[in-house]
């Protein structure tokens, strides 16, 4: 009973995020964070469940937990992100409080590595804040041919 009860909050919660992004005329930060964190959630999800409704539960829990953290940075919280990738050192933490949203920010950037096609990207551990949940996800950037870090994921 558990195990179905399981698989029906997850079929609901992504039909849920499908309605959402498919509302989306471009993509947005949040609904590039529901993908990120669904992909992630799914992959968590199995190693934890090992089953499809644990993969399922997984992609769920993590596609709205990416949607939330992505929809929820504005401007502001933006550049302070890329100003992560650019100039904290590997594995130290920076900080921050959005003085408009209250929504607090805790970024751990990893070392920098290269891609095969050359590309240099980073990953950071993001902890926001929001409305007092904390939410996790793993984002990583790129730098483009311009130098600027692009948030892939």
């Amino acid at each position: 009973m558990q195990k179905t009860h399981g698989l029906q909050l997850a079929a609901v919660a992504i039909i849920f995020m499908l309605i959402i992004s498919g509302c989306a005329t471009t993509t947005s930060r949040g609904t590039s964070g529901a993908a990120i964190g669904a992909a992630t959630g799914a992959i968590a999800g199995q190693a934890i469940g090992r089953s499809t409704g644990g993969t399922l539960l997984g992609a769920a829990v993590g596609g709205l937990l990416g949607y939330i953290v992505g929809n929820e940075m504005d401007k502001n919280d933006q550049a302070r992100l890329n100003d992560v990738y650019e100039t904290a050192p590997s594995n130290q933490r920076s900080e921050w409080v959005n003085p408009d949203t209250h929504r607090s920010y805790a970024v751990t950037p990893r070392p920098a590595y290269k891609q095969p096609s050359g590309r240099v990207c980073r990953e950071a551990e993001i902890l926001a804040t929001v409305d007092g949940r904390p939410e996790k996800v793993v984002s990583t950037a790129c730098r483009d041919n311009n130098g600027r870090w692009v948030i892939q994921k």
